[in-house]
């Protein structure tokens, strides 16, 4: 009995025993089984970039500027090249086809000298650019508050006008005004008719004064610039006449006003879109007929350089002068660059095609 007692002690030992050995066998497995595994995690995980907070992608950045893109020296030899300055100069052989004047000229300012032209000297209508001539006759003529009456035939003139009323008088300051400013066709013949007795009259001595001030091929037959028979005028003299204009200071402090008040009340607005399109505008006249096309003539400065430039029979005359005041400017800059006696500063000048 006691032998038996004995022998199931020993069994029972035996068997704990086993069980004991098999779950420390299995913990060892589970224990190697989990270092492996989290060797390969780790392994796998050092090779993931971190983004970091949400959205921040710098290190990413990083990772593939340091990987892929080249360092700055190398960026600087391999940069597309600089777009070219919108001041870049055209050639005078080829501005000629970029506008739709059928006339142009720029001058310098200051000296007077031809930067470039086409068909300068062609005679065409003038439309209101001619009431440039108009307007410094009268400024010449009469002191700014002398009274000028409106006939019947002025207040009858057609557009534009400032609608003058042949009841009234009105103070020749206003009415030069109207006519640099506002292109007024009733103004023109009120003092017209004021200083000569009659348009006709008028316009003989618009002649005879554009001739005074260089202009050799201009003929007046109406103060307005209005279409008429025999009338005619050129860019070049136009761009002579406004140059010398411009030198009076009661006439130039005229035409840079974008508006201005008159003294009965009205307010008269300049029709010179340059004035607030084109840097640097000084004054410029505009005109328009049927006959003439689209004309104007005008006086631009930048920094201590000027140019005059004049277009006749144009049809996006707004265009072709922003065109020609950069080509005129740019012209100045070689100009200034290359000493007068080098051949390349006489052509610039020189190469003035259609």
């Amino acid at each position: 009995m006691t032998r038996l007692t004995i022998s199931g002690t020993t069994v029972l030992a035996l068997f704990l025993f086993t069980v004991v050995s098999l779950f420390n066998l299995v913990d060892y497995a589970d224990a190697a089984t989990k270092k492996r595994y989290s060797k390969k995690r780790t392994t796998t995980a050092s090779k993931v970039v971190v983004l970091g907070k949400y959205n921040d992608i710098s290190k990413v950045k990083r990772v593939l500027q340091s990987a892929e893109c080249p360092a700055p020296s190398q960026l600087q030899a391999v940069s597309s090249p600089q777009k070219k300055s919108n001041s870049s100069p055209v050639d005078n052989s080829r501005i000629g086809k970029l506008i739709s004047a059928r006339s142009a000229i720029i001058i310098d300012a200051r000296s007077g000298r031809t930067l470039y032209a086409k068909n300068a000297d062609n005679p065409r209508q003038p439309a209101s650019t001619i009431k440039i001539v108009t307007g410094m006759i009268a400024l010449k003529s009469l002191s700014g508050s002398e009274q000028v009456s409106v006939s019947r035939r002025a207040a009858d003139q057609p557009r534009s006008k400032v609608d003058l009323n042949p009841e009234k008088h009105y103070r020749a300051n206003d009415l030069i005004n109207a006519v640099l400013l506002a292109s007024a066709n009733d103004a023109s013949v009120a003092l017209a008719e004021k200083i000569a007795g009659s348009e006709s009259s008028f316009a003989i001595m618009m002649t005879k004064k554009a001739r005074e001030w260089g202009a050799k091929n201009t003929v007046c037959k109406t103060a307005s610039g209005l279409t008429a028979t025999g009338q005619t005028s050129t860019a070049r003299d136009l761009a002579v006449m406004f140059r010398h204009f411009m030198q009076d200071p009661a006439f130039a402090s005229r035409m840079k006003q974008v508006k201005v008040k008159t003294s009965y009340g009205s307010l008269l607005r300049n029709h010179n879109k340059a004035l607030w399109q084109v840097e640097g505008t000084q004054g410029g006249k505009t005109g328009f007929t049927n006959a003439a096309r689209q004309t104007y003539v005008g006086k631009f400065k930048r920094g201590d350089q000027e140019i005059v430039i004049a277009v006749m029979g144009c049809e996006t005359m707004w265009a072709d002068v922003k065109k020609l005041v950069q080509h005129g400017f740019s012209l100045q800059d070689r100009l200034a660059a290359a000493p007068s006696s080098t051949v390349a500063g006489q052509e610039i000048v020189a190469r003035s095609m259609p």
